[in-house]
């Protein structure tokens, strides 16, 4: 009798201490998603900032047209942070992308915004940023293929779903970005 209880009671406990190592590591692995989507709300303000300086320098050349954008802009903007959504993040994403498109027409009617120095600099600082979304995206992304695969994976699947943990959706890359026109 003591020896079944012994083998029952040291089951017992492996279990208990397989399922709170999975959950430490499923912590993990979330925390690692939140941290890179708060990267991606760091990029895109500040890649909001540079659109917003941009905007600025074509206020001179179309004074009505870049106030409306930039009103539209404030009133569409929000804060990407921890708790956001991949959808969220492309509503951002929306919002820049047609500013800058906005802002490519313009810069088509006015040669000298064009080749002006603060332009081509601010336009760098545009890129820049967006360059860095792109980085921290495929590090959200990768960070969101470890917890699915980690979740979908027998025996940590049996207890995901009870301990809280889902699935997570992907960042995915918009394809009118690529039909963007080149700015310089």
């Amino acid at each position: 009798m003591l020896p079944t209880f012994i083998t029952i009671a040291v089951i017992i406990a492996v279990i208990v201490l397989w399922i709170i190592s999975t959950q430490r590591r499923l912590v993990v692995l979330e925390e690692n998603i939140s941290n890179a989507m708060s990267q991606i709300g760091v990029q895109l303000s500040s890649r909001f900032d540079a659109l917003t300086a941009l905007l600025d320098l074509t206020k001179g050349y179309a004074g009505y047209e870049s106030e409306t954008l930039i009103e539209t802009i404030k009133s569409r903007r929000s804060v990407i942070t921890a708790k956001s959504t991949p959808d969220d993040v492309m509503r951002q994403e929306g919002i820049i992308a047609e500013a800058l498109g906005r802002i490519a027409m313009v810069t088509e009617q006015y040669p000298d915004l064009k080749a002006n120095q603060n332009y081509i600099k601010t336009m760098d600082a545009v890129q820049i940023f967006e360059n860095m979304v792109r980085t921290s995206r495929l590090i959200y992304n990768n960070s969101v293929t470890k917890l699915n695969r980690e979740i979908r994976m027998f025996p940590v699947s049996m207890i995901a779903g009870m301990l809280g943990f889902r699935q997570r959706e992907y960042l995915v890359e918009q394809a009118d970005k690529a039909d963007m026109p080149s700015m310089k």
